[in-house]
């Protein structure tokens, strides 16, 4: 339920309105916006009886909400979020983001030239894995926290932030002190207990569908860390599971405009994984900002032939930089 105040509303008008919800046993989220302020009241697992609350003054309507994710959808947020990363602004209406890097750190090497050549190529994000969720066991899992330091390293090497991923509850202290933004990947999409942890920190997320996800499963997902008090999530597509077999996922690029009809949160698009496919990754990634992404996240390797992990999506330092060329030139053609 959204209760939507009149525009003299005062204070004491809005403390009564809070109590008042709390004294039914529900939480109230105060959404202030220019011209009024709403209340969002949480916690209700049906219908909420609003004739306690309707008749107080100062209130203008009451609007019923039946999604479950309720501080993720437009209804309580009208407004586009601007996600704030190390001086970077993410959102609508900001030039796309682009973070790239290698899926994992391997070495001191390989981290720090990746590092300087997708900075001299305009990336502005640096990504790279230091714990990996592999499918098999015997696989390279990552560096941990010696990958953490690495990743650090580079990051004050070339000047750029870094995102990498936090895979449990109890390791996202460790990660949140070295990195400017932790990404939930696809496995960890429904591990509520991070989920909700990572709602404590101040740190932005950046959070990945789950490779079977619905779309109102990934914005429920988002509601955990929003409803723990951590407002800076940036949704990621990077591609779902279907029949197909040509490509690694299916690359959904309608969740793009859907997800901004129904969240005011950003919406970033990974192609590598999508598609698992280098030839693939420059026009995904092209028609991902066509359709209105706020950035993309790319694998970049030095040498994708020997690479740990996701050589074979992987662009190479060349083929990053001509693909950064490219999307130079489109942004500035679709600006004007």
């Amino acid at each position: 339920m959204l209760i939507v105040m009149n525009h003299n509303a005062g204070k004491k008008q809005i403390e009564a309105i809070i109590k008042a919800v709390e004294l039914m046993g529900y939480s109230a989220a105060p959404i202030p916006g220019s011209e009024r302020t709403a209340i969002g009241v949480l916690g209700n697992k049906g219908y909420v009886d609003d004739a306690t609350v309707r008749a107080l003054p100062g209130v203008k309507e009451v609007i019923h909400v039946s999604k479950p994710y309720k501080l993720v959808s437009r209804d309580f947020h009208p407004k586009n979020t601007i996600v704030k990363v190390a001086g970077l602004e993410i959102g609508a209406g900001k030039r796309p983001v682009i973070m790239a890097g290698p899926c994992a750190v391997e070495s001191e090497e390989q981290i720090l030239k990746t590092a300087r050549a997708v900075k001299a190529s305009g990336a502005d994000m640096l990504r790279g894995g230091a714990f990996k969720p592999r499918t098999g066991p015997h696989t390279f899992q990552g560096m941990r926290e010696e990958g953490l330091k690495l990743l650090s390293l580079a990051s004050r090497d070339s000047g750029l932030p870094f995102v990498t991923e936090v895979m449990s509850p109890d390791t996202v202290g460790l990660v949140a002190e070295y990195a400017d933004m932790l990404q939930v990947g696809a496995r960890n999409m429904q591990n509520f207990e991070l989920l909700k942890e990572l709602g404590k920190i101040k740190k932005p997320i950046l959070l990945k569908r789950g490779m079977c996800a619905s779309i109102e499963e990934f914005l429920a997902a988002a509601e955990y860390i929003l409803a723990e008090g951590n407002p800076g999530v940036i949704l990621c597509e990077r591609g779902i599971r279907t029949f197909e077999t040509a490509t690694r996922n299916t690359l959904d690029l309608a969740v793009i405009p859907l997800i901004k009809e129904l969240s005011h949160l950003p919406v970033m698009i990974d192609p590598s994984h999508a598609t698992g496919k280098r030839s693939l990754v420059p026009p995904m990634a092209k028609a991902a900002l066509v359709a209105g992404a706020d950035g993309l996240m790319l694998e970049v390797h030095p040498e994708p032939e020997k690479a740990l992990s996701d050589g074979p999506q992987s662009l190479t330092l060349p083929g990053f930089e001509k693909l950064m060329r490219e999307i130079d030139r489109m942004i500035s053609f679709i600006e004007g």
